[in-house]
């Protein structure tokens, strides 16, 4: 199992941080190779399966994700979604959180613990650095635009 933890501090206010992180359909247009759907649609709460299947074809496999905790920003509190993967082949959690930085910029952290099913642990490394690459530039591309 992979642990990894993204940070950015972005000049979006709390709310618009949260709408754009939690944008889930838009995580699959930033992600190469992926779409997402989710089930049942807005709004987000918990209970709503979020699935990003990836890959071409018959090498295609889907990250089924269940929101466990979802507690959006509110009056510049900070706001906090929990997703657990309940897929056959990714395994682990995510987590993103907004929290409020002096003069209205934002902090988001994207936690992740990620694990691939059958893929034994000398591969953590490898996957580790591709996750971080893949979900940094999500990430980036998430928050650069609306």
């Amino acid at each position: 199992m992979v642990l990894f933890q993204l940070q950015r501090t972005v000049p979006l206010p709390l709310d618009e941080a949260w709408r754009r992180i939690t944008d889930w359909p838009r995580h699959g247009d930033v992600v190469p190779l992926t779409r997402v759907t989710v089930t049942p649609g807005p709004p987000t709460r918990e209970g709503t399966l979020v699935v990003a299947r990836s890959g071409l074809g018959p090498l295609a496999f889907d990250d089924r994700m269940e929101v466990t905790v979802w507690r959006p920003p509110v009056d510049g509190s900070p706001g906090r979604c929990r997703l657990e993967k309940r897929g056959r082949v990714v395994l682990g959690r995510a987590e993103l959180e907004v929290l409020p930085e002096p003069g209205g910029r934002t902090r988001v952290v994207w936690r992740e613990e990620l694990g691939v099913r059958f893929l034994p642990g000398v591969f953590d490394p490898l996957l580790g650095a591709a996750a971080r690459a893949v979900f940094g530039r999500a990430m980036n591309a998430l928050l650069r635009k609306p």
